[in-house]
């Protein structure tokens, strides 16, 4: 792919995107920690220096990706919730509903997993303070969202429920670091099969993770 210079606002928003679009194929192919700002300049056609007058760090594109990612996350939960949740059940049996339907949907979008488990540690860091602050309010839009729907389909989370969706996305990231294993535990695993109890699948530990605290924080009867 090759450029040639951007002279309107609809040439740099379609040079943007094709950023944006290469980082996320990239990801589909390689970690978060391995996506590099020289081989996303080369792949999507642009020098290094082109790319930072877009972007002013290969952070930068990743936190733009994470707010893409999860609306676009937000969005399928919008149809996934009042499909899978029966609205007249009891408050319990809602909770698991829900905790199956987001431990799904999140193992099924691992790089959305991955980019949250590096935010606080990589992806919040070599950006300027105005990056940072254009971040957190779209993260701040986007729990708004998710916290609107949870509280749609389970009502007695009350006050709790924007506190749940916080450290659902976090448990979400910090779970997908163990998922896949690398190859040495799989091999340690193949050879000594007791210790494949530490082996974690990320739907079910999501789903016990949202479960426990789903639970803890439903109003008892």
């Amino acid at each position: 792919m090759t450029f040639q210079r951007a002279r309107s606002e609809e040439q740099r928003e379609i040079r943007r995107k094709a950023i944006l679009d290469t980082a996320a194929a990239m990801l589909d192919e390689m970690p978060v920690a391995e996506v590099s700002l020289n081989e996303l300049s080369r792949r999507v056609g642009l020098a290094k220096s082109n790319v930072l007058r877009y972007f002013e760090s290969r952070e930068a594109v990743l936190l733009e990706l994470l707010d893409v990612f999860l609306g676009d996350w937000l969005a399928e939960l919008t149809d996934d919730l009042p499909a899978g949740i029966d609205a007249g059940a009891a408050p319990e049996a809602r909770a698991a509903q829900l905790a199956e339907i987001l431990s799904r949907s999140l193992a099924e979008r691992k790089v959305l997993c991955d980019l949250f488990g590096a935010q606080g540690g990589v992806l919040e860091h070599n950006v300027s303070v105005e990056v940072v602050k254009r971040h957190k309010r779209a993260s701040l839009a986007r729990l708004t969202t998710m916290t609107d729907l949870l509280r749609r389909h389970l009502p007695e989370l009350g006050d709790d429920t924007q506190l749940f969706c916080l450290m659902a996305l976090v448990s979400a990231g910090a779970l997908s670091a163990y998922v896949p294993p690398p190859p040495s535990l799989v091999a340690a695993y193949a050879e000594e099969p007791s210790l494949g109890v530490l082996h974690l699948d990320l739907r079910d530990a999501l789903r016990s993770s949202f479960t426990a605290a789903l639970v803890g924080v439903l109003p008892r009867a």
